[in-house]
């Protein structure tokens, strides 16, 4: 195909994927908005996230989500959900997954994005990870969601490289201090396709299924804070060697 019809295509892709996260929160605004005036309605609002917009983002991008599992979520129970991030089709992808209602933990600039950002500064835990206060917050509001039966969601590369060559950044420390704090079991994913479906370079992407695998689950409850790093290496070492050999 010529490089000029080429650079069409991606840019309507591009486009579709912008009215297919905007149109069902549009749609739903009142219920949506409804959901989040109490935080005792958020797991409403999950169903509402996981089923109207996730669900026809992935399938209406032509990306049907294929998940393979070495052990299941237990409805009801906590966790801390991690995986690699290099796509903004990750967070329909871990909504996806679990069924089981979760929070994400993100940076404050995701609030700016235009109706998405309305809702991700209302249900999510926003951090300034420039801001050591911010982060301390991070971890009260997550004892509160945690209390309340929810699960957390975090990123632990801290937001997408630059650098799209690289496979697997380095991890940070929050999520793995936050659940041997909790004694919560860390799950690890492995999102294989989201970067080449719909990565961050604009004139790229494409259909096809986003596979993910959920791997065995890592126990805190009898770790400490000084087990944080070695838990948050093991972690990332199971990601890593899935992204190599896949």
């Amino acid at each position: 195909m010529p490089k000029p019809l080429k650079k069409i295509g991606y840019t309507l892709y591009r486009i579709w994927f912008y009215i297919l996260v905007a149109l069902p929160i549009l749609l739903f605004f009142p219920f949506l908005l409804l959901s989040t005036l109490s935080e005792k309605w958020y797991p409403q609002f999950f169903w509402m996230a996981r089923n109207l917009w996730a669900m026809p983002i992935l399938y209406g991008m032509w990306c049907p989500p294929k998940i393979s599992w070495e052990q299941k979520i237990t409805m009801g129970k906590s966790y801390m959900l991690v995986a690699n991030h290099t796509s903004m089709l990750d967070i329909m992808l871990m909504l996806y997954v679990s069924k089981n209602p979760f929070v994400f933990v993100g940076k404050k600039e995701l609030a700016k994005i235009p109706l998405f950002g309305f809702f991700f500064k209302r249900v999510c835990i926003m951090v300034d990870r420039s801001d050591a206060k911010s982060r301390t917050a991070v971890y009260r509001r997550a004892q509160k969601r945690l209390s309340q039966g929810l699960s957390i969601c975090i990123f632990p590369e801290g937001g997408v490289p630059d650098d799209e060559s690289i496979l697997l950044d380095n991890f940070k420390d929050g999520a793995f201090r936050m659940a041997i704090a909790h004694k919560i079991p860390v799950v690890p994913m492995t999102f294989y396709d989201n970067k080449k479906r719909f990565s961050f370079s604009f004139f790229s992407g494409g259909p096809g299924l986003v596979r993910a695998k959920v791997h065995r689950f890592f126990e805190t409850k009898k770790l400490s804070e000084e087990n944080k790093a070695g838990l948050r290496e093991e972690v990332r070492a199971v990601i890593l060697n899935e992204l190599q050999t896949k």
